[in-house]
């Protein structure tokens, strides 16, 4: 496989990572958040910002189903076949959010079926992801050179914070150029817009590519699966899609506090500024996607787990001293404090792109991957700010989310302990349950 095609078959699929954040980073800007809850919902105030939100975490509910769904299915038709159809799904209804008419009577209004709409494209827009995320993974890992499998798989979320950044800028841009009160009457719908080319381009990408290599070799051995292979998942995997869960469970508390809620947690309860809070997180978003691809590469080398140890044991000694540096009313220590966290995740997202997916073989990758993975999403990555914004309110703990992220890094440990090293292992060699040809493992785990 020359790297030129690989390189094409990496960014086809980090777009749809990028598309999925921009739509999340988009959704949660401030003001976004704001004259969403203005246009679709009755009432004023905190009712309209609260039912906004909510709108937003539906997608979640949906996403188990959606992995269900197109899961299975890109293991019967295809990666590419899927994934050509997930991304068009996700960016427009992104987008269609920018165009839906308002709630109340300015000219451009439907009533009680702006926010029926508005939750329609939500739900769509979660079911789709159910099956994109899962799949983009599985599209790079299977193209992938064996021993660059860590770097090429880095690229992965590289696009999740590309897309998060774009989307703060654009918010920010907007602002700057309409102004605030052009930006909560029509400015907000610019931005929503932007999702469509970048799902165009990453349509383009993948359409001009083949299936992975592995499918392909799949499918020439007459070894695909007629039907989704939902029994074969759970029958045969199990044990792997309980580890998926856990890890993902300290991946989601992690990436969605630190990325979706961190922005209000910094300015409600440590008293910082809209601008000076977002600023702190697009700086160190940016350190992250200058380091992720070393950190990829270093673990084609030394391994994936030791990577994974390494951000869960820092997660559960530092996660408390970098939220008590936040809470000093200095943004120098506000920075070095969410450096500290960022750090530790940039770790765990450097190489989850090629670490989930070795964890099952060819014949049932797609599916049991995004199936473990959006349930653990679903429970935890949606509520994960509600749940703690509810705890500190109650208790009048600031570290709250702090003791979250370290309780998610203990129950993620185990089973990264536990996980087979796959580093330096085909993608071919691995069979159900993780277990691998003894020669080809490294780590001689099973």
């Amino acid at each position: 496989m020359d790297e030129r095609t690989v390189r094409r078959a990496v960014w086809a699929s980090a777009m749809g990572n990028a598309t999925e954040w921009y739509d999340y980073s988009v959704f949660t800007a401030g003001m976004v958040t704001t004259a969403v809850g203005t246009h679709f919902f009755p009432g004023e105030g905190t009712n309209a910002l609260l039912y906004s939100l909510m709108t937003l975490a539906a997608g979640f509910i949906v996403r188990p189903f959606g992995g269900l769904f197109w899961g299975p299915l890109g293991d019967k038709l295809g990666r590419r076949r899927v994934l050509s159809i997930t991304i068009v799904l996700m960016a427009g209804c992104t987008g269609l959010v920018g165009a839906l008419p308002s709630y109340s009577s300015d000219g451009y209004s439907v009533g009680i079926l702006a926010p029926i709409l508005l939750l329609l494209l939500r739900l769509i827009q979660g079911f789709s992801t159910g099956g994109e995320y899962g799949g983009a993974a599985t599209f790079i890992a299977e193209y992938a050179p064996t021993k660059r499998r860590g770097f090429w798989g880095s690229f992965l979320e590289f696009g999740t914070l590309t897309g998060y950044v774009l989307g703060q800028i654009v918010v920010f841009a907007m602002l700057g150029i309409v102004g605030k009160d052009a930006m909560l009457d029509w400015g907000w719908r610019i931005p929503f817009f932007v999702s469509v080319p970048l799902g165009l381009i990453g349509l383009y990408l993948r359409s001009r590519l083949e299936d992975t290599p592995e499918f392909r070799r799949l499918e020439a051995a007459g070894q695909r699966s007629e039907k989704a292979p939902l029994r074969e998942i759970f029958q045969n995997n199990w044990r792997m899609l309980v580890k998926l869960f856990c890890i993902v469970f300290m991946l989601n508390i992690a990436d969605y506090l630190l990325l979706t809620y961190m922005p209000s947690y910094m300015q409600d309860h440590l008293g910082f500024s809209a601008d000076g809070s977002s600023w702190v997180i697009i700086i160190v978003e940016l350190c992250q996607m200058a380091v992720i691809g070393f950190i990829g590469a270093f673990s084609d080398r030394i391994g994936r787990r030791p990577i994974l140890i390494t951000a869960a044991i820092g997660l559960v000694v530092l996660s408390y001293p970098a939220f008590w540096l936040m809470q000093q009313k200095s943004m120098l220590l506000l920075g070095v404090g969410f450096g500290i966290l960022g750090l530790l995740l940039v770790l765990i997202l450097a190489v989850i792109g090629s670490t989930f997916p070795a964890m099952f073989p060819t014949r049932v990758r797609y599916g049991a991957f995004a199936i473990s993975y959006n349930v653990s999403t679903a429970v935890f990555a949606g509520t994960a700010p509600l749940l703690v914004e509810a705890l500190i309110k109650a208790t009048g703990v600031n570290e709250i989310p702090a003791f979250y992220i370290m309780l998610s890094a203990l129950v993620a440990l185990p089973a990264i302990l536990f996980m087979p090293e796959t580093k330096g292992v085909p993608m071919d060699k691995i069979n159900n349950e993780g277990q691998l040809d003894s020669e080809l493992n490294p780590a001689g785990s099973k």
